[in-house]
């Protein structure tokens, strides 16, 4: 747009009648230049730039269809508002296939046009000054809950209203001071909520019947009812699939399925190896470890942390002593998707397709190792944007429109989120230990123990116990584990990545979906 007076293109062939618009529009500092025909606007467009064309659809000679045609051909991206007499059905089509910005109906008043031209021209400026506005109004009351919140439920409220913030203060137009401020208020609600999981998570553990939805509740009590009721049941999870992405990508969705949309509390350590084994399993890693030593692979080992996902989703319908009818499949790029939306009438005849997408999980490893990839995905919204393209562009989105024509449930989830690290803090472990950045188990972990959670009693977190006088750490809010040796070299590198495995709101909250579709 113009940084002077927006300019405005104006044609009609009774141009002259409407002085009294075009007047009201230059009182409001809009530049208005005229014309009385499709030829005219077609001349002064290729010969002067506009920043939005008023078209009258009928005009004699070139029509204000055709008008349209040829001035979207030359400048696709130029906005245009048709104003018609007609209330043709066909007409209106061929206005809004022509990627027409606004459509109104004589009589129309300058109020309207205005309206219309705000609507169009200064919407992400107004948009942005709203979101200003109302996050200065809401301040207050997201740092007083920070630190007033004391349950699940407390957390979950704050963390959405500071997502909603985050993606409002990120558009265009939005002052940097305040996206700055907000960030501020994301990394103390982070210490609060360390401080939060530290008090409760261990009764949790205990006490399952007072706690939150955790990873390994998902398969018992939100897919298992669905089967049970006689519903065919797509479990899709997300690697790495944080909530803000899922913001990002619900719109998306919203046309084919009903949306029923949750958070909850992601296991730790918020990694691969224990939160997506715990969710097909349907228990805690410790309990994996002692009842079925065979598929719980130690920290240690070299072999893949998940492969054995498919016996663990067998054995929990053993023991709910369940012979439902189940697939499991891992979709590591877009030919395995489109191969799995081809088969999806012979995946109908099982009662649960269990999947697991890897692409955001892939995403943010080739973010750590490409500079090119880091400059794509730079910011949280730059992540969250390429997140929504690729499931937009990917045959993913086909086969959510397939399976939505079959009529089944979706339940789409993640194992964990992740977050974006800058502090990076010394531990003094062995290089042997596991290469997590944001967790940390094993013997003589020097750290200082007021920047970690340490936690000496495994098993009250549901976690084994790999060894005598062993214990684990847990990294906080936006803190990353970096060794001595080249601590430098290694803090640069992997400062400002997105990591998993530690506390934080981005890693622990994280979406869980259920998809009807629309009939």
């Amino acid at each position: 747009m113009s940084e002077t007076r927006p300019k405005i293109l104006w044609a009609d062939d009774e141009i002259d009648l409407l002085k009294p618009h075009i007047m009201f529009l230059q009182s409001k500092g809009y530049e208005v230049v005229t014309a009385n025909s499709g030829v005219d606007a077609l001349h002064y467009a290729d010969t002067t730039p506009f920043d939005l064309v008023i078209l009258d659809e009928n005009m004699p000679g070139i029509t204000g269809l055709e008008t349209l045609a040829r001035l979207k051909e030359a400048k696709p991206h130029l906005p245009v508002i048709m104003i018609t007499k007609s209330e043709e059905e066909n007409i209106m089509d061929q206005a809004v296939g022509s990627k027409i910005a606004d459509y109104l109906i004589k009589p129309v008043n300058p109020n309207q046009i205005l309206l219309s031209i705000k609507k169009i021209l200064h919407s992400s400026t107004l948009v942005a000054q709203q979101s200003l506005n109302s996050y200065r109004d809401e301040f207050a009351r997201i740092s007083s809950l920070t630190y007033s919140a004391t349950s699940f439920a407390d957390w979950c409220e704050l963390y959405r209203k500071l997502v909603f913030r985050q993606t409002e203060l990120e558009a265009p137009g939005a002052a940097a001071e305040m996206a700055d401020m907000l960030l501020s208020q994301i990394n103390e609600a982070n210490f609060s909520f360390a401080k939060f999981i530290e008090r409760n998570y261990a009764s949790w553990i205990a006490s399952p019947e007072s706690a939150p939805m955790m990873s390994h509740r998902i398969m018992r009590e939100k897919v298992m009812p669905l089967l049970d009721e006689g519903k065919k049941v797509w479990l899709i999870v997300i690697d790495n699939f944080r909530y803000d992405q899922w913001v990002a990508v619900s719109p998306l969705l919203g046309d084919i399925f009903n949306i029923h949309s949750e958070l909850y509390c992601s296991i730790l350590p918020t990694a691969t190896q224990y939160c997506r084994n715990a969710i097909f399993s349907g228990l805690l890693p410790r309990q994996i470890a002692a009842q079925f030593p065979q598929l719980w692979v130690d920290e240690e080992s070299e072999e893949g942390k998940n492969l054995n996902e498919e016996p663990l989703i067998e054995g929990f319908m053993q023991r709910m002593r369940r012979d439902y009818r189940i697939s499991y499949s891992k979709i590591n790029d877009s030919e395995n998707c489109a191969r799995m939306t081809a088969r999806i009438s012979d995946l109908r005849n099982n009662d649960l397709n269990a999947v697991v997408l890897n692409f955001i999980d892939m995403l943010s490893h080739a973010r750590t190792e490409s500079k090119a990839v880091r400059e794509l995905a730079s910011t949280d919204a730059a992540y969250r944007s390429i997140t929504g393209s690729w499931f937009l562009h990917s045959p993913l989105s086909e086969l959510f429109k397939a399976i939505a024509r079959t009529g089944d449930t979706v339940v789409l989830t993640t194992d964990h989120g992740t977050i974006r690290v800058d502090n990076p803090v010394k531990v003094g472990a062995d290089r042997d230990i596991n290469s997590n950045l944001r967790y940390k188990v094993g013997k003589n972990l020097g750290v200082d123990p007021g920047k970690v959670l340490e936690v000496r009693d495994a098993a009250e977190f549901g976690l084994p116990s790999p060894g005598i006088s062993s214990s684990y750490i847990f990294a906080r809010g936006r803190d990353f584990f970096a060794y001595p040796t080249n601590f430098n070299r290694y803090a640069q590198h992997y400062r400002d990545t997105f990591q998993h495995g530690g506390i934080s709101m981005q890693e622990m909250l994280v979406p869980l979906v259920t998809l009807t579709p629309k009939q």
